[in-house]
């Protein structure tokens, strides 16, 4: 069995031994060296790269045993195997206890050792390739990849930095599309739990009877679809973070076990008598206005306090207009690579009309238009025509004012008409549309019902 990466380092004292095992391993197809010594076999290893050490138990210098500690240690991605003349049960339950892959005993059949030595170089490939993914990981959800040199921005950056390797709880707020997982993710893999899991839960995706048994696990027969003993998410994100997104749409009853479990540190799975301890950082997010909610009590006020003792607010879109530019240039170089597609850069006509949109959907409707582009575009740059209808109509919004003096119009018809456009940029939410005008909704209300010429009533 010839593999593309393994290479095997022999430790043994007895040249005649040293050469039997390079001998059967370079007949496999496996490059194999030999060496003499357990500091030899160090210094090799800090110049060459081996997936796995087969080394004696005893000799003389150091022990097989102290050579299996300093490898662990200092290259915990390679498989280390102990060969004795000694074998024992005892002798090889302690050296897989320290962290050896296999053990061999003296004199070592030939086939058995092609085995354990190709087994613990699939093994060593595993952890090398875990390495290398957990790795990616940490580099795409560093902060230093959330694009934005906006000063809203900057300040996020600054808050991810301070508050990362703190066990204090999050909340995240912001509107849909502004990256508020993507943030939580940062938080979690730039803290000292960046090697236990993280684990997200969409609050509003998981039908509110289930939610229960999804948070916290449960036991065989407490309903009837328990055919089984069952972890719950809680228990998955052990030593991690547990992300609760749309927290809002927690129900009552619900938020007011998660706070015990979040005070108490341990949690219960449904149908269990007895406690589980955790050890999990909550990071929640939500688009609404929580404190809005406490006071129309949607939400506990208990709760909202035990969540929110450090607020991270993410910017929309439009109040970080600058960063559109480093957005539009991320967003396309991924797409255009994805489809294989050599699209340079956007007309200036195009970036315009980019940087003029109200952006309701943020980043992420910010990202599904370039996908969109990139997808229609018929040569190297984009222009105006592949973007959405809804986008390119945003070139009208600086010719209203130019229109309403060429028509003369009055400022209540003028500010009339700025109100409808804004509405049918954010798609009807009232919400969104009272962000980009600067106005609280109560206003708004009261000013589409003027327009209407309906009666309004803060009720």
């Amino acid at each position: 069995m010839t593999e593309e990466w393994g290479a095997v380092l022999v430790v043994d004292d007895d040249a005649d031994m040293r050469s039997l095992l390079c001998d059967v391993l370079q007949g496999r197809g496996h490059q194999c060296t030999g060496v003499g010594s357990g500091d030899d076999a160090l210094q090799r290893l800090s110049e060459e790269d081996y997936a796995v050490v087969l080394t004696d138990l005893r000799m003389k210098g150091m022990l097989g045993t102290e050579l299996l500690a300093e490898v662990k240690h200092r290259y915990p991605d390679i498989g280390v195997i102990l060969m004795t003349a000694f074998g024992s049960v005892e002798t090889a339950v302690e050296a897989i206890r320290h962290g050896a892959s296999d053990y061999l005993t003296k004199p070592v059949k030939t086939e058995e050792l092609v085995r354990v030595v190709e087994r613990a170089i699939r093994e060593a490939a595993l952890r090398r390739e875990v390495s290398r993914l957990r790795k990616e990981v940490h580099k795409e959800y560093s902060f230093h990849q959330i694009l934005g040199k906006s000063k809203p921005m900057q300040a996020v950056f600054d808050l991810i930095r301070r508050v990362a390797d703190s066990p204090t709880n999050v909340l995240i707020t912001g509107e849909s599309g502004t990256g508020k997982e993507l943030v939580a993710k940062a938080i979690h893999y730039n803290s000292d739990r960046r090697d236990a899991p993280f684990v997200p839960v969409n609050c509003a995706a998981i039908p509110e009877q289930l939610l229960e048994s999804e948070l916290f696990g449960h036991m065989r027969g407490s309903f009837t679809d328990a055919k089984m003993d069952k972890r719950g998410l809680f228990e998955e994100a052990q030593k991690g973070t547990l992300f609760l997104d749309e927290i809002s749409e927690l129900p009552l009853m619900l938020q007011a076990k998660l706070l015990r479990a979040i005070q108490e540190r341990e949690i219960r799975r449904v149908g269990a008598t007895k406690s589980i301890p955790v050890d999990v950082r909550i990071i929640a997010a939500t688009n609404l206005n929580l404190s809005e909610e406490v006071k129309n009590k949607r939400f506990r006020e208990d709760f909202y306090y035990r969540l929110n003792v450090i607020e991270l607010r993410l910017p929309p879109l439009r109040e970080r207009r600058e960063d559109i530019p480093i957005l539009v240039d991320a967003f396309l170089k991924k797409c255009a690579d994805s489809r294989g597609k050599q699209v340079k850069g956007l007309s200036e006509s195009a970036l315009a009309m980019l940087a003029d949109y109200a952006w309701p959907g943020n980043v992420r409707e910010l990202e599904n238009v370039i996908e969109r582009a990139v997808t229609l575009s018929h040569g190297d740059m984009i222009g105006a025509d592949d973007l959405p209808v809804q986008v390119q109509g945003s070139r009208g919004d600086r010719r209203i004012l130019d229109e309403a003096a060429e028509r003369t119009l009055p400022l209540h018809e003028v500010e009339k008409e700025y109100i409808v456009k804004i509405l049918e940029k954010t798609g009807g939410n009232k919400y969104q549309a009272a962000h980009v005008l600067g106005i609280d909704r109560k206003t708004l209300y009261r000013k589409l019902a003027e327009i209407e010429g309906k009666p309004h009533s803060d009720a």
